[in-house]
């Protein structure tokens, strides 16, 4: 008996997962690939303009934001050294940064500084 419920459950787990994969149609879904060729994009490496669509520069084969993306900071292949971040194209030390203190945009104000990433610490 447990036997037969068993072969029951796995047919019917495979005539769910036959109809659900049967269904889908070859066609893409999304717009771009449309544009170009018909296949779905993986890389920018052939269209590095598609890059610019989400504001972003085609590096490596791939869309990067060069404004905040560490191994690309500015430019292309531009890496940050460590314990520091990319923020508006530049690499900067979150920790004592007085326009990017602990995070990208975090402006301490006048009267405080930045001290391990916190504006006014202790």
């Amino acid at each position: 008996m447990k036997t037969l419920l068993l072969v029951v459950a796995m047919l019917m787990a495979l005539a769910i997962t036959l109809s659900t994969t049967s269904s889908e149609s070859d066609e893409p879904k999304r717009f771009l690939s449309k544009k170009y060729g018909g296949s779905v994009m993986t890389s920018c490496g052939k269209y590095p303009k598609i890059c610019h669509i989400k504001g972003s520069e085609c590096c490596n084969n791939k869309c990067v934001k060069l404004s905040r993306d560490g191994m690309n900071c500015g430019k292309c292949g531009k890496k940050c050294s460590y314990g520091k971040i990319c923020c508006e194209g530049k690499c900067v030390n979150p920790r004592s940064n007085e326009k990017h203190c602990g995070k990208c945009g975090n402006n301490c104000n006048t009267a405080t500084s930045c001290i391990y990433g916190m504006c006014s610490y202790a």
